[in-house]
């Protein structure tokens, strides 16, 4: 195993590693850092919660560090999927570029513009972006590529989820072609791979853990119950299953909006956290999660990437993905770098074919237990799995109590 000073990092950078109490890198910084001073193209597929954020951007302010020591140009570009995550990346920017003579910003949707293009009218190396607000200010006249060095495209399966390919795609016509270009993933599906093709010469490939593979950490459970007694189960488990820091998902935000009002009225710390809500109120909502005060976040897949919040015991899915990259991506919110976590599933009889299309992705079975009071009819998770009901069945059945066809993302993130 390595350490930080022998991968090559500066002595400002050991300083800022410190600080931040890293004590040896992981498996995805042992092996990205170096690729990124050698100045390779780098594709990366790693589980969430493996520390690749340091694992580019250490390198990246090196090599910004070793350049001029400011340039009114921006020189690296790392375009995020999520405003959650944009900010997040920012703030270890920031932290770990605090010894150097560096600048860097963060421009995302659902604030105010004219204070971003005031912070980009000075001066920065490097800018963190969602790619719809960094296309309004590309045809702003705002921000300019021709001195851009480095493209780190992070998360980028969850860009292929959220409809944001074509932008990127029209953003790579802008850039330099001599730039040197880091893709980070935590899966590949067919779209990403032809991606990778357009955009890396050469790459050092890194591959950390098995695709698709939950954090072994996690402590994974399934509870059988009907759908109407989702909410009455979710109470009686934070009432007595000594549930710390609490993220819960559901499917839709009217679904997360309903759970919160419920988990209010019975006394829970609780907030929401989905697109519907402004930049403010999702900023308020992960501050609380964060310091204490709330200890129910309750989520829409918005969370599910990027969330990085040191502590959370717990991870409950109240609505069941249909997918395992869903499924790992949201568990992976817990157990994060050496710690361990909990993932609850609870699982209604028409969401068991999701259940066996994730345990097949994993590769193992995940235990399943009935809680006395809540125990449905027929354990359905005993039971051979029946056919996915349409939406409209599951609205019958009341698993379901609003639907609305999926939209493409809005340019404001």
């Amino acid at each position: 195993m390595s350490t930080f000073a022998e991968l090559g990092l500066s002595p400002e950078l050991l300083r800022a590693v410190r600080d931040a109490e890293y004590h040896t890198p992981t498996p995805i910084q042992e092996h990205a850092i170096p690729a990124v001073l050698q100045g390779s193209d780098v594709l990366a597929c790693a589980q969430t919660g493996t520390g690749k954020t340091a694992g580019f951007l250490l390198p990246i302010l090196q090599q910004l560090a070793q350049g001029q020591l400011f340039s009114p140009q921006l020189r690296a570009l790392v375009l995020s999927p999520t405003r959650e995550l944009a900010s997040q990346t920012g703030d270890n920017a920031r932290a770990y570029s605090k010894y150097l003579r560096l600048r860097s910003t963060t421009v995302f949707g659902g604030v105010r513009l004219g204070p971003q293009i005031e912070r980009l009218r000075t001066g920065v190396d490097l800018l963190i972006a969602t790619p719809g607000r960094l296309m309004d200010l590309v045809e702003r006249g705002t921000v300019k590529f021709n001195k851009l060095e480095v493209l780190v495209l992070d998360e980028a399966d969850h860009m292929l989820d959220l409809g944001f390919l074509p932008t990127v795609r029209q953003l790579l016509h802008m850039l330099p072609t001599s730039r040197q270009t880091l893709m980070f993933s935590a899966t590949m599906p067919p779209e990403i791979e032809r991606l990778t093709r357009e955009m890396l010469q050469s790459p050092v490939i890194i591959n950390v853990g098995r695709r698709a593979t939950p954090v072994e950490a996690v402590r994974q459970v399934l509870y059988a119950v009907e759908g109407e007694k989702k909410r009455d189960l979710l109470c009686h488990l934070l009432q007595h299953g000594h549930m710390r820091q609490v993220l819960v998902f559901t499917r839709t935000k009217v679904r997360a909006d309903r759970l919160t009002r419920h988990l209010a009225q019975k006394g829970r710390r609780v907030a929401t956290l989905h697109g519907g809500k402004s930049q403010n109120a999702r900023t308020q909502a992960l501050s609380g999660f964060r310091n204490g005060k709330v200890e129910v976040l309750v989520a829409t897949d918005i969370a599910a990437r990027g969330l990085d919040v040191d502590g959370i015991s717990h991870v409950v899915n109240f609505d069941v993905p249909p997918t395992v990259e869903e499924y790992v991506h949201r568990i992976g919110r817990t157990a994060r770098a050496t710690a361990t976590g909990d993932a609850i599933s609870l699982v209604s009889a028409d969401e068991v074919p999701f259940i066996r299309t994730i345990e097949r992705g994993i590769g193992s079975p995940i235990p399943h237990q009935i809680v006395k009071g809540f125990a449905p009819a027929v354990d359905h998770l005993q039971a051979p799995a029946r056919p996915p009901l349409s939406h409209a069945a599951r609205i019958a059945n009341g698993s379901i109590r609003h639907f609305a066809p999926r939209r493409r993302a809005q340019r404001s993130l």
